[in-house]
């Protein structure tokens, strides 16, 4: 089945999915008593970072995949979800499953156009401008220390296949998936038909990318490269990471410490602070 040309629609997303089931181990000790998404980043935790971009650029709803601590989650948006209606899916397998989980969780409870996005991403709200429609894939340049799932592009910045590994020093320029992707009703369709495939075959383990892959080989799913390049971003999974996004991402305003997030300097070990700010090696170039 070929994917059917179709434009874009001019209406902006207003829904986004945030997977925020897993424990973080990570980053223990801060993931011990607190989810990962609660984790401070001078001083503002990456959630509060999350619900003040979405509420920037004009998303209403909100939908949530929980698992470790979400009763922590739960009680810090009563109060800070600003114009946002928020909706929780809790993951019972939390420990044991992947992403790819949690992604086939939410297949019920949304049926519109939604921004996909992960609890470990800090970034410039105007970052998402331009990923409000849907089906588009938010990309970075390769560096030194980013690991993970990369993607190539063709000469229209469309994806032209989704890869396990960084670099093939033979083939063309790869490029670092940022975690945030949109996706249109159709293409949602697409995934959830793949995803129940991945799940009745037992491979609750894997990662969504694989469902993206796939479809990108069989040509019925396609993403429009958006690159993050241009303003900050950074993924938080260790401690190490956590050093170089405060780097990247100052405070501006002094908030009271609230006892249901991380704050790092406060609850981390010396010696692991001293050893994270050490090895902080990004730069905003």
């Amino acid at each position: 089945m070929k994917s059917e040309k179709r434009p874009y629609p001019q209406k902006a997303i207003t829904t986004a999915l945030l997977l925020a089931a897993g424990t973080g181990s990570r980053l223990l000790p801060l993931t011990k008593k607190s989810p990962k998404c609660l984790t401070l980043v001078n001083d503002t935790s990456i959630l509060e970072r999350l619900v003040k971009s979405l509420n920037q650029n004009g998303f209403k709803r909100l939908v949530i995949v929980t698992g470790h601590l979400e009763e922590c989650i739960q009680k810090f948006l009563e109060t800070r979800a600003g114009d946002l209606t928020i909706e929780y899916v809790f993951s019972p397998l939390y420990k044991t499953t992947n992403n790819i989980y949690s992604l086939w969780l939410a297949r019920n409870i949304i049926k519109e156009p939604f921004l996909l996005i992960e609890s470990d991403l800090v970034f410039d709200p105007s970052l998402l401008k331009e990923m409000i429609y849907p089906d588009r894939i938010a990309i970075a340049e390769m560096k030194p220390w980013l690991n993970g799932s990369t993607v190539t592009i063709n000469a229209s910045n469309m994806i032209d296949a989704f890869h396990s590994d960084a670099k093939d020093a033979s083939g063309p320029i790869r490029y670092k998936t940022v975690n945030i992707y949109s996706l249109s009703l159709f293409s949602w369709r697409l995934v959830i038909e793949k995803l129940n495939q991945f799940i009745k075959a037992g491979k609750v383990n894997d990662y969504y990318e694989k469902v993206f892959s796939q479809l990108v080989i069989e040509k019925t799913l396609s993403f429009k490269a958006v690159f993050f390049d241009h303003k900050p971003w950074y993924e938080i999974d260790t401690a190490e990471d956590l050093a170089s996004a405060e780097r990247l991402f100052p405070s501006n305003i002094r908030l009271p410490f609230d006892k249901l997030g991380t704050t790092f300097f406060k609850k981390t070990d010396p010696t692991i602070i001293k050893k994270a700010v050490k090895g902080s090696l990004y730069a905003n170039s």
